[in-house]
C-alpha cells in the first residue's frame, strides 16, 4: 500500500509538476503578448503626437493662409478702387470735346473716312463733318 500511496503521490507530482510547466509556458506567452502590445501601444502613442504636431503645423499655416488672403482682398479692393477712379477720369478725358475733336482731326489727317470717326467717337456724321470744316 506504502508503494501505491507512492506512486500515487508521484503520479500527482509529476502532473503538477506538468501543470507548472505548462502554466509557466502560458505565462511566457502571455508576457511576450503584453510586451508586443506595449511596443504598438507606445509606436501608436508616437504617431499620435506626430499627427497633433502636423495638424497643429497646418492649422498655424492656415491661419497665416486666412490672414495673407484678409490683406491680399483689403489691397484688391484699394486696387479696384483706384482703378475705377482712374477708368472714371479717363472716360471724363475721352468725352472731352477737345479730345474727341483731336481724335476727328487726326483721324481726318490719316485719311480715314468720316463714318468711321464719327463711329468711333460716338458723335454723328454730320458733327464729324462740321468739326472738319471748323479746321480747314
Amino acid at each position: 500500500m506504502t508503494v501505491l500511496l507512492l506512486i500515487f503521490f508521484s503520479i500527482t507530482e509529476i502532473s503538477l509538476l506538468i501543470a507548472v510547466i505548462f502554466f509557466f509556458l502560458r505565462l511566457r506567452k502571455s508576457e511576450e503578448l503584453v510586451t508586443q502590445l506595449q511596443a504598438k501601444q507606445e509606436e501608436f502613442v508616437k504617431k499620435l503626437q506626430f499627427n497633433t504636431q502636423l495638424e497643429n503645423e497646418m492649422m498655424n499655416t492656415f491661419a497665416e493662409r486666412q490672414e495673407e488672403l484678409a490683406q491680399l482682398d483689403m489691397m484688391l479692393d484699394r486696387k479696384s478702387k483706384k482703378l475705377k477712379k482712374i477708368l472714371s477720369q479717363a472716360e471724363e478725358f475721352s468725352r472731352s470735346p477737345q479730345f474727341l475733336r483731336q481724335i476727328i482731326l487726326t483721324g481726318h489727317k490719316e485719311g480715314k473716312p468720316v463714318s468711321r470717326l464719327a463711329k468711333a467717337t460716338g458723335l454723328s456724321i454730320e458733327e464729324v463733318e462740321l468739326i472738319i470744316d471748323q479746321h480747314s
